[in-house]
């Protein structure tokens, strides 16, 4: 089978019809390059240039050769292009799991940011609870992962990414009954939609905390797992309910959104997780060009 070379030579001399200025173009001497083109003839079994001592021309098979042999050292390139960027985490696929709360808005502007920075990566983007991105960590069917604190895990790397505030939801008619600037004090035997402590324990043990912290018991009358559903009960007035800056981004009609005095001023942490040993270069592009920007 011929060489990448020998195309090369061969295209070379079939662009000049010319050896002198093909070798001068190749940077090596003639009789090299007459020895690549009659190595090349031997392979593909047929005679593709006719020389004279003035001339050089294509002959039939050297003129239906040819723009295959262009394409396929093109393609070569082109692989051999891909290939660099890929290592280097210009190129590829990245699979990225996230919590719903991410997906409201930091989410989107992450992938806005790689979009700029690494344009031909491609993404997965799966939304699943924090227990179910570990597990597909694990199984090596995320890359990186947007979740809530969890426990320590040796096959792991998890980063604190940024925490944000406390918001606390009343129905809009009951906008008087509320202060302006609400504590947690003001939730004192109110009725309150709680996180369920199954779907959604990081909110239900975070909020439980924080009650206990400040000495306060509200009357929850539902456990919720998911802040849609929590702010559709919120809007017809079953109870009030805490969320995330983040998910102040759904904008219900009929709800209003006060931001809660807490401390610390930012309770909710969000933090990433990926698998160690984790090689994917368009991952190291994802932590290294993205991530930065989004910490605090």
């Amino acid at each position: 089978m011929f060489e990448l070379s020998q195309l090369r030579c061969f295209l070379a001399v079939a662009e000049e019809l010319h050896f002198s200025r093909a070798a001068e173009r190749l940077n090596m001497t003639q009789p090299p390059l007459s020895r690549q083109i009659r190595l090349l003839e031997h392979h593909v079994g047929a005679q593709l240039l006719e020389r004279t001592s003035r001339t050089v021309r294509l002959t039939a098979a050297g003129k239906a050769f040819f723009p295959d042999a262009a394409r396929i050292l093109r393609l070569a390139e082109e692989a051999a292009a891909t290939a660099r960027r890929n290592a280097k985490g210009e190129r590829g696929s990245l699979s990225i799991g996230f919590t719903a709360s991410f997906g409201y808005q930091l989410l989107p502007e992450m992938v806005r940011r790689l979009r700029e920075c690494a344009p031909d990566i491609s993404l997965t983007l799966k939304e699943l609870v924090t227990g179910a991105q570990l597990d597909a960590l694990h199984a090596g069917a995320l890359d990186v992962g947007l979740v809530r604190p969890h426990s320590h895990d040796g096959d792991l790397e998890t980063v604190f990414l940024a925490g944000e505030e406390l918001y606390l939801a009343i129905p809009k008619q009951d906008a008087d009954l509320w202060p302006t600037e609400p504590t947690l004090a003001c939730l004192q035997s109110k009725p309150f939609l709680m996180y369920s402590p199954y779907e959604a324990r990081y909110f239900h043990n975070l909020l439980s905390a924080c009650f206990q912290q400040d000495d306060v018991l509200p009357h929850v009358v539902e456990y919720v797992a998911q802040m849609h559903t929590m702010l559709a009960l919120v809007r017809s007035g079953i109870g009030v309910a805490l969320i995330p800056k983040s998910a102040s981004s759904l904008h219900f009609e009929g709800i209003l959104l006060r931001q809660v005095i807490t401390t610390p001023p930012k309770p909710v942490e969000m933090v990433y997780s990926y698998r160690k040993d984790n090689n994917n270069p368009a991952l190291e592009t994802f932590l290294k060009e993205v991530l930065p920007e989004f910490k605090g």
